[in-house]
């Protein structure tokens, strides 16, 4: 199966079937693709196996605590392990018999001031957002190559608009779209890569965030978890490779901005912080405590 970026061949299809494929969106059929999907057992990684094993993809997934009632199997695999991903990766590709598309949706969050120095959770949030990704291509990047696959890195708007409060989650994700460029460079003759820049979602991935009084009320607009969904599912199944994709109109502009006038979205993230800090929101907050003295609020 030809997955990839580059047709070779000049494939003629029925009328029928080119409606089928105008009704899915220009997509690929999803039937027999074989897909590997990492942080499986979470709130994108069970909706996104769930929704190609429903359009007929043979999905397996990764997961350091897969879940009793995942709709797919799912391997135990911690992937800042080496060896277990190592072990796990070559599990998964045995059942499926191969690899077309690997979905690298695996990270976590936290708060992270940048003007402290990097503890172990600045560590755990690189180890696994950047280099659980790098472990996991890694060893599926054969696999890939044979079948022309696609690779699908869920980043995050942060990767170019950075919030306060959070550097280790904004600056792996920036490195992970880095390393998307170096791969794509590398092997982008036979693969194609895309990154995905959700905004915020509703998941436990913030549940640490909000625990330390740094909830995302009032800094960021949720977005549902279906318009992520969708968008994976373009970047992956999609007729032709994109390089990058936002999953809102508002995040697309948003991304724009942040690119080409980097000035003024610090203005406007600094301005609505400074705003959080007047109207109390902070207050108690241990990984705000520089900020509220700087801008005189209560520590």
């Amino acid at each position: 199966m030809n997955t990839g970026p580059h047709t070779t061949a000049t494939v003629r299809t029925s009328p029928g079937a080119a409606l089928a494929a105008l009704l899915r969106g220009g997509r690929r059929d999803a039937r027999g693709l074989r897909v590997l999907v990492t942080g499986a057992s979470g709130t994108f990684g069970r909706a996104l196996s769930a929704r190609l094993a429903e359009l007929g993809a043979h999905v397996v997934g990764l997961d350091i605590a897969p879940g009793p009632d995942d709709p797919v199997e799912v391997l135990a695999c911690d992937i800042t392990d080496d060896d277990a991903v190592s072990g796990a990766v070559a599990g998964a590709l045995a059942r499926l018999g191969g690899l077309d598309l690997l979905i690298n949706n695996a990270g976590i969050g936290g708060p992270a001031p940048a003007e402290l120095p990097p503890g172990p959770e600045v560590r755990r949030q690189l180890d696994i957002n950047l280099l659980g990704t790098w472990r996991v291509t890694a060893a599926c990047v054969d696999a890939l190559v044979a079948s022309r696959g696609r690779v699908v890195m869920l980043s995050s708007r942060m990767a170019v608009l950075q919030l306060p409060l959070a550097a280790a989650y904004g600056a792996s994700k920036r490195a992970l779209v880095a390393y998307a460029d170096a791969l794509r460079l590398e092997i982008g003759t036979h693969v194609g890569v895309s990154c995905v820049y959700p905004s915020a979602v509703r998941s436990p991935i913030h549940d640490s965030t909000a625990a330390a009084g740094l909830s995302l009320e009032g800094m960021s607009r949720y977005e549902p978890l279906e318009g992520v969904v969708e968008t994976v599912l373009r970047a992956g199944l999609g007729r032709r490779v994109r390089r990058d994709l936002a999953t809102t109109r508002r995040g697309a502009v948003e991304i724009f901005l942040a690119r080409h006038l980097p000035s003024l979205t610090d203005r406007i993230v600094a301005r609505t912080l400074a705003g959080r800090v007047r109207s109390g929101a902070l207050d108690g907050a241990e990984p705000a405590a520089g900020v509220l003295r700087r801008h005189g609020g209560r520590p």
